[in-house]
């Protein structure tokens, strides 16, 4: 791993408390080409977490708050018309950055939705008919609620297979807690922590480098038979599409990239899996009865494959 990333993920977790599986994972994802779901209460830093990356990789961060009134046009731009000039212009929408947050994806309807999904899978956007393209790096991280239910549109399984991984964010541990309240009350954000430490242009270098990560026949094997395994499963009623074994290869490069090697293990599958996988299969209705939860249900299966040797 080059000493700019390492530094980076360093100023990340001293920034971000109490969430270091997530913070790497976060930045795996970026680093992986993909995108981000994120699922947490109000209140545990998700935005803090998502604008303090894009500072720290140095490109620009927008936010859009979704509700039930946003039309595709707010999030991809528009035309209008110059009075001065006699003409009609392009305005841009928020979505030309590198790195947006979704929030509250959930509360908007499945039209809008589908804007964003769009141009996140095809990196460009249509605007009256001209199209434009996205910068080179476009990250998104949808968030939603997981406890308020009332006045939301449910994210569709095909849409949320358009995502790397889906997050969960817990609170923190006390201590950790106790420290984000004291940093904010005494108002110590570590300034230093909040420039950016890489550009990008080495940013996309690094990707460059991740692609190169070896993935051995052992471990695309063993990758195979986990998604395979939840076509398989009783407790399962759909199970993971191509897409998901592709999205942990390519999560697995990254990790293993951030882990300082050049060849995939079968610990960073296994590590990958959980968040690749939970928004990408359904339980079956026996088993949303008897309680049993979907990462419960990835760790079995996962641990339920030969490892490769």
């Amino acid at each position: 791993m080059r000493p700019e990333l390492a530094s980076l993920l360093e100023k990340y977790e001293q920034r971000i408390l109490g969430q270091n599986m997530n913070l790497r994972l976060l930045l795996s994802a970026i680093l992986a080409g993909g995108h981000v779901l994120i699922e947490g209460v109000p209140g545990t830093g998700k935005t803090q977490m998502v604008r303090t990356l894009a500072t720290l990789l140095g490109g620009d961060f927008n936010r859009i708050q979704f509700t039930p009134d946003l039309l595709p046009s707010d999030i991809t731009g528009s035309m209008i018309y110059n009075m001065k000039e006699g003409r009609f212009e392009t305005l841009k929408g928020p979505v030309f950055t590198n790195v947006l947050l979704a929030d509250e994806i959930n509360r908007t309807p499945a039209k809008t939705q589908a804007a964003l999904l769009e141009a996140m899978e095809e990196k460009q956007v249509t605007i009256q008919g001209e199209t434009y393209k996205l910068p080179e790096v476009f990250f998104v991280v949808a968030t939603q609620n997981p406890i308020e239910f009332e006045g939301t549109y449910r994210l569709p399984e095909a849409q949320q297979d358009r995502f790397l991984f889906k997050l969960s964010i817990d609170f923190p541990a006390f201590n950790d807690e106790k420290n984000v309240v004291k940093q904010v009350v005494e108002q110590k954000f570590y300034n230093d922590v909040a420039s950016s430490v890489l550009d990008l242009t080495t940013f996309l270098s690094i990707r460059n480098e991740i692609e190169k990560v070896i993935l051995g026949d052992g471990v695309l094997d063993y990758i195979m038979q986990i998604v395979r395994k939840t076509r398989e499963s009783e407790t399962i009623r759909f199970g993971a599409s191509t897409r998901a074994a592709i999205s942990i290869a390519k999560a697995a490069q990254a990790w293993a990239y951030l882990a300082g090697r050049d060849y995939i293990t079968p610990d960073d599958v296994k590590l990958v899996s959980k968040p690749a996988l939970r928004h990408r299969i359904q339980l079956s209705p026996h088993a949303e009865l008897e309680g049993i939860t979907i990462d419960e249900i990835i760790e079995k299966l996962v641990g339920s494959v030969p490892v490769p040797r």
